[in-house]
């Protein structure tokens, strides 16, 4: 362990591990019914809990023997009241150990070290590449796109006493702690009703407001400081992006109304940090000369807040030009008084211009086809036989349309809001800027038709080649897809009509990968090498037509889905691999976690930001993998699919998954406005699996199937073959491998499996778990014999200590809910109208927000 390190682990010790013991004393004034009882119990459970699994007892046999030895309890409904305030005393706890980590971040994290924007100055003065950093910021940009998927088990007001607990602890305010303890004990944890895609937003809206707004002006006025020659005005270097309110993707709540009311929303919350901002500026410029234009700005961003009929009376040029006018004068007669602030200022509103962040449309492919053939059934817009026209034949009839189709004519709601959302871009786009509303995401897109299907839309919808100012983004997930990548987008550039639209957007195509289904079709490795590999061939034929492409990325928290050590992947590409903007979905728990201060916020900006810039300027053996190297995760790849096929294709592994885990339960939650499932049906099919749902249900059984399997298999097969000397001479020398494998051990290090060890002899589920569990047990073996190391992350002390104490807080809850689904079960065959049933289930539903919010990256 190095001398960082160590300091971080003491550190993390002290201001969280001591600081979560002493508060934690506190929770017995919480106004709980019989508090200090509740917390005792708790605490002899979590000694009983551990006792127990050493002696490989069940849930079951552990919380039957709880009550009979340390309580006097005997009724069911009794002992579940019981637990249930167990429950609560957990999701309490867990929230103090994220304030306590919140608040300790600048203690436990360098934010000068490696990967910072002060390291990347040293590299860069070291290296004397100050000239080559300048090119590369010319267009080099890190685009974050907040999400609305359901991974975020915290309410808003939770998150909000988190923010504030943190800094009632940064000041070491005792007073305050205690009171927001009493808050938090007030509080409830769980939505009685699903939140609405409009309130998904205002959730997020307040990250921008309160964290990614301050981060960013931060962020630009060191790069503006350290280098002032390489910082291009007209590049933002930082992006938002936002997806609530315009995903469409499985969402029937999601229209054309509610997409214009969240750019609304976006708009007036970005004008109200101006005038919130001018404000204060207003309080330190009242010089003669910059004093009346300080004046006339506030009062231009008020009356844009609070007067409707001068909304369209503000531009981002006109608010620049201001700033830029009280810049010179501050310059030229006040000495650079207060420079600082307007310089802060100024990268704002390049950053977020009237827009905040741009709203993104996202709609599945069949949908498009499906308003297509409706357009060509009323209207008969589309010429005649169109439906039966091969692909090519429909491409160019898409491409050449002239007509503009009247929605009100069309009775299907799907269809006709379709169709009037595709218009309504413009009017986003003349309120907030182009910059509001110009990408268009094709989930499940499979050929090129799919892309062009869309480009048609908005032909009849009244835009015209010539005036189509919209990014049209396909999105390739599967296996097979990603396998398909290269050669559908060969076929859309080298079509004319095509490459003419691509040059009226600066020869720049777009192209998004999703991790998430990715991994659940293909599992780990399979998955990120797949894409891997799709993104090195479409980085070949974008290159081969003359196309800049830009990847975006669709990660979620865990590394199952695409989360993990985000910013070591993108600093490990390569030089085969397009790197002109970083871009990647920020998804629930992964917005408040990484995200959730402005300390955060910064640092995990800056990291991403030094990835991307270090990837081009300081490439090395240790970025770009070799011919032979490509070879041998080719076939570890092949052998992880291999082994995770097999499993997913058992007979009774859907069984497995939806009796022994709360994946049914997912739906209830009231989490998130989509539903868990793209196909509503009594039979739950492995292909409608969302993977959100999916991959949290391995998370909370304490499997995480997703983030290793097939890996030990894969390594096993090629120490077979004689490769092994080639395998750790690809972990020692590739980036990309490592990172691979250190995700992997952070999944592995949330894995429980004494658990649901009592479920190995079982005579349906008994084959699963064991070849689950030896696969787990096989993919640690080969990854310490990689590793040289005897323990899992043993590379990050901190975090390491992290999931532990985490892990110990929840271990009743995993215990409760294992037990709670014992007893559902029992009851849903013997007594299903039993009111004990429903008891169970929500047990089951309250155990999983605990166990989801303490792992802080598994959803």
């Amino acid at each position: 362990m190095n001398y960082q390190s160590s300091q971080s682990l003491h550190q993390f010790k002290y201001q969280v591990g001591i600081k979560f013991q002493l508060y934690n004393s506190l929770f017995t004034s919480l106004p709980f019914h019989r508090i200090e009882r509740t917390g005792i119990l708790l605490s002899m459970l979590l000694t009983y809990c551990e006792d127990a699994y050493a002696k490989k007892e069940s849930p079951e046999e552990i919380i039957e023997g709880f009550f009979t030895k340390h309580t006097s309890i005997i009724g069911e409904q009794e002992r579940a009241d019981v637990l249930f305030r167990f429950v609560q005393y957990v999701e309490r706890q867990i929230v103090l150990f994220d304030a306590l980590e919140d608040a300790a971040f600048k203690e436990i994290n360098d934010m000068g070290g490696v990967g910072t924007l002060k390291h990347l100055s040293s590299e860069i003065i070291q290296s004397g590449k100050e000239e080559e950093l300048a090119v590369k910021l010319r267009d080099y940009s890190v685009r974050l796109v907040l999400t609305a998927h359901p991974t975020q088990f915290y309410p808003g007001a939770v998150l909000g006493i988190i923010n504030d607990l943190s800094w009632a602890v940064i000041e070491n305010n005792a007073s305050q702690i205690n009171m927001y303890m009493q808050q938090l004990g007030k509080t409830p944890f769980l939505n009685k009703q699903k939140p609405t895609p409009f309130d998904e937003a205002v959730s997020l809206i307040w990250y921008l407001e309160n964290i990614f707004y301050h981060a960013a002006g931060r962020i630009l006025s060191a790069l503006r400081e350290q280098f002032p020659q390489a910082v291009w005005k007209n590049n933002p270097i930082i992006k938002m992006g936002f997806w609530p309110g315009g995903d469409r993707d499985g969402n029937p709540f999601v229209d054309r109304a509610t997409t214009l009311k969240v750019a609304e929303a976006l708009r007036g919350a970005i004008i109200k940090s101006y005038y919130l901002d001018v404000r204060r500026l207003k309080r330190r410029l009242t010089f003669k000369g910059v004093d009346v234009i300080v004046a006339s700005l506030e009062e231009k961003l008020y009356a844009n807040l609070f007067i409707p009929e001068q909304k369209t009376d503000l531009s981002r040029h006109e608010i620049l030009d201001a700033l830029g006018r009280i810049r010179e004068i501050l310059i030229q007669q006040h000495n650079n008084l207060f420079l600082h602030l307007v310089d802060n200022l100024i990268s704002k509103v390049h950053v977020f211009g009237l827009h905040f962040a741009t709203l993104d449309i996202r709609q599945e492919s069949f949908v498009h086809a499906k308003v297509l053939e409706a357009v060509d059934g009323l209207e008969g817009l589309l010429g005649k036989g169109y439906a039966k026209l091969p692909e090519s034949g429909k491409i160019e009839r898409l491409l050449h349309l002239r007509s503009t189709a009247k929605p009100e004519r069309y009775p299907d709601k799907l269809v006709r809001d379709t169709l009037e959302t595709l218009a309504s871009v413009r009017e986003i786009q003349r309120f907030n800027g182009v910059e509001g509303c110009n990408r268009y995401i094709i989930s499940q897109c499979n050929s090129a038709l799919n892309v062009i299907e869309v480009l048609g839309l908005f032909l009849l919808t009244g835009w015209t080649r010539d005036d189509l100012n919209i990014d049209i983004v396909p999105l390739f997930e599967t296996v097979v897809d990603l396998e398909n990548a290269a050669s559908i987008m060969e076929e859309l550039y080298a079509n004319p009509i095509y490459r003419e639209y691509l040059g009226r957007r600066n020869q720049t195509q777009t192209i998004m990968v999703g991790f998430s289904d990715g991994t659940k079709d293909g599992g780990y490795l399979m998955a990120n090498w797949g894409i891997y590999q799709a993104k090195e061939q479409l980085t070949a034929v974008s290159k081969k037509y003359g196309v800049d492409v830009i990847f975006f990325d669709g990660r979620g928290g865990p590394p199952a889905r695409g989360g993990g050590k985000t910013h070591k992947f993108y600093a490990s590409l390569g030089k085969n691999i397009a790197n002109k903007e970083i871009q990647l979905t920020i998804q629930g728990q992964t917005v408040s976690s990484n995200f959730g201060t402005i300390d955060s916020a910064q640092y995990n900006i800056e990291q991403l930001i030094h990835a991307g810039i270090s990837n081009d300027l300081f490439s090395s053996k240790k970025i770009i993998l070799q011919p032979h190297e490509e070879e041998l995760m080719n076939k570890m790849a092949e052998y992880s699919y291999k082994a995770y096929t097999s499993l997913k294709d058992h007979p009774r592994f859907m069984q497995y998954l939806q009796e022994l885990s709360p994946l049914r339960f997912y739906s209830e939650t009231n989490i998130g406005s989509r539903p868990s499932r793209r196909v509503q049906s009594a039979r739950m099919e492995f292909k409608d699996l969302r993977a959100i749902p999916y991959v949290g249900s391995w998370s909370q059984l304490k499997q995480n199937v997703t983030g290793y399997y097939g890996v030990g298999f894969a390594l096993q097969k090629i120490d077979q073959e004689g490769k092994w000397a080639a395998a750790k001479e690809l972990y020692e020398n590739s980036l990309y491998f490592k990172t691979l494998m250190d995700n992997c051990e952070m999944a592995m290090k949330k894995c429980f499996f004494p658990l649901t060890e009592h479920f190995s002899q079982h005579p349906v589920y008994g084959e699963i778990w064991k070849m689950i569990y030896e696969e787990f047990e096989l993919t640690r073996q080969y990854i310490f014999k990689l590793s040289g190391k005897n323990e899992l992350m043993a590379d990050y002390p901190v975090e390491q200590l992290s999931i532990q104490m985490r892990e110990r807080i929840v271990l009743p809850l995993s215990t409760i809910q294992q037990f709670a689904l014992t007893r559902f079960r029992e009851f849903e065959q013997d007594l299903p109208q039993s009111p004990l049933r429903e008891l169970y289930e929500k047990l089951i539903m309250r155990c999983s927000f605990g166990i989801i919010n303490a792992a802080r990256n598994s959803a």
